[in-house]
């Protein structure tokens, strides 16, 4: 057993490097926040560890989660996706994916992904983790954005660094509330 006390417990190295390396990192950039929006949408109904596996193969097939490119997606991107084993093949969540990057790059014009989803921090917001999932989730939806309940929502906040929900005894947890404080300072 070991003296690492973690948020979850796997022996699975992959996880355990994304817990320690990655989960609740702040992300900042439009196409790494994209990507977990996306990745979150892939996951509902899965292990996190199933899409932890096939993160390489998301990322070629959506042209590394550059929302401009995939914004560009048509009908023969949906069906190759939908025949790429690498890559969970679910019509409904690669069309969502497509969706969500277009949704990203009108968001542009207003407030960028990045503003908005760091908006909803609780320290700007004012907000839980939970309850700031549940009005982003419906704001995006608004914005065209699909696959983006409320628990994907929260999910993807985690996992982005904008709620730390680290447990209070977790290694990694005063670490990451540090890289926090400094991207809640930009």
């Amino acid at each position: 057993m070991s003296s690492v006390i973690r948020c979850w417990e796997t022996s699975d190295p992959a996880y355990n490097r994304y817990h320690d390396e990655e989960w609740g990192r702040p992300v900042l950039d439009e196409r790494g926040l994209y990507e977990r929006l996306c990745l979150e949408g892939f996951q509902s109904g899965l292990s996190w560890l199933t899409i932890l596996r096939k993160r390489e193969a998301f990322r070629a097939g959506f042209a590394g989660f550059d929302a401009d490119l995939v914004a560009r997606f048509g009908e023969r991107d949906v069906n190759r996706l939908l025949a790429d084993a690498g890559i969970v093949r679910h019509r409904g969540k690669i069309e969502a994916a497509i969706a969500n990057a277009r949704a990203t790059v009108a968001l542009r014009e207003a407030t960028p992904l990045n503003e908005l989803l760091w908006s909803y921090a609780p320290e700007r917001s004012g907000l839980d983790g939970s309850e700031g999932a549940a009005v982003l989730a419906k704001d995006l939806r608004k914005r065209g954005f699909r696959f983006v309940g409320p628990t994907t929502v929260l999910s993807a906040l985690q996992a982005c660094g904008v709620v730390n929900d680290h447990r209070a005894d977790c290694w990694v947890r005063h670490a990451v509330e540090a890289d926090r404080t400094i991207a809640l300072a930009t």
